[in-house]
């Protein structure tokens, strides 16, 4: 009996790892990835289907170059993109699958770790985006947490309704832990995921857009919409050093602020990088740039032994 016993609880352990560790089990049942009711014959749904649902995460590494006071300061940026199935009641992965308010999602969590001068920053951001658009328009949920040798933030927005709930906890006296709510504007944060899941969708023109938690918090910035300008177009550039790129713009001119994303034209729509020029605290008008250096897939959630470190490698990441 008592080994009967063991054996039943070390089954239902294994069967809880790998529903924590799987993305969405079934994709033939979703309705995912559809570019728009007009072009729901095309092939691109399913090349987006089998690229997303392969039981991998898609991870880029980026070179950085991160404004903060008067400099460009060098680091590294990694933006993991996976599938998870999301419970839009509580706002959290469905991990036990034994509540019916799920949908599949599109995860990016941006990680961004530079130095400033002796001490160092790390900016983390996860976006929760449904993949199912037509039934779910706007991102769920994002969170980000900022840590340096000051001390250290966390900022959270729940969809609900016609607003964002958000929460914010920073070290800083005049921001330090206020819960209010904002009006349900396009998040600059989701931009990413809907350029993977559809870039025909974004949005151009003239668009009231909440800036991206990250500029929100290093520049202390009221937590509001913004309008802004957007264009897309083909990049002329050659500091990338690509072509058939997209270069998608974002031009705030409250905040005399200029953001531009570089993406591939054809799925999976990688993101070769992206550039971010606004005044820092010093005055003077400078620009984040970040540009990728490897792409993954890969299950990384498996690989978290001593021994697959190297993989590091293939990221051209740095290893400590």
């Amino acid at each position: 009996m008592k080994n009967l016993l063991q054996r039943i609880l070390f089954f239902g352990l294994v069967l809880n790892c790998l529903a924590c560790q799987q993305s969405v089990t079934d994709k033939s049942t979703l309705a995912i990835f559809t570019p728009s009711k007009q072009a729901s014959g095309n092939s691109t749904i399913t090349k987006l289907d089998d690229y997303w649902y392969q039981g991998k995460a898609e991870i880029s590494s980026y070179d950085l170059a991160q404004v903060r006071y008067r400099d460009q300061h060098p680091g590294e940026a990694v933006l993991i993109f996976v599938t998870e199935d999301f419970l839009t009641d509580k706002q959290v992965k469905n991990d036990n699958y034994t509540n019916k308010n799920s949908t599949p999602i599109l995860k990016n969590n941006s990680v961004r770790r530079f130095t400033t001068g002796i001490y160092d920053y790390s900016i983390m951001t996860s976006v929760f985006t449904p993949t199912n658009t037509e039934k779910f328009p706007n991102t769920q949920k994002v969170t980000i947490s900022a840590q340096d040798w000051c001390g250290q933030s966390f900022m959270q927005f729940n969809r609900e309704k016609s607003k964002y709930k958000v929460v914010l906890r920073s070290y800083f006296e005049s921001e330090g832990d206020k819960d209010f709510t904002v009006n349900a504007s396009l998040l600059e944060d989701e931009l990413m995921n809907r350029i993977r899941i559809n870039p025909d969708a974004l949005p151009v023109g003239k668009t009231s857009l909440v800036p991206s938690a990250t500029i929100l918090r290093l520049m202390h910035l009221p937590t509001r919409s913004f309008e802004a300008n957007i264009t897309k177009g083909k990049y002329k550039g050659n500091e990338l050093g690509k072509k058939d790129l997209i270069a998608y713009t974002i031009d705030y001119p409250e905040l005399d602020r200029q953001v531009t994303i570089f993406y591939q034209q054809k799925a999976p729509y990688i993101i070769e990088g992206w550039q971010d020029t606004y005044r820092a605290i010093s005055g003077e008008k400078l620009t984040t740039r970040a540009t990728r250096k490897q792409t993954v897939m890969t299950p990384y959630w498996q690989q978290n032994n001593v021994r697959e470190v190297k993989l590091r490698k293939d990221l051209d990441l740095v290893t400590f």
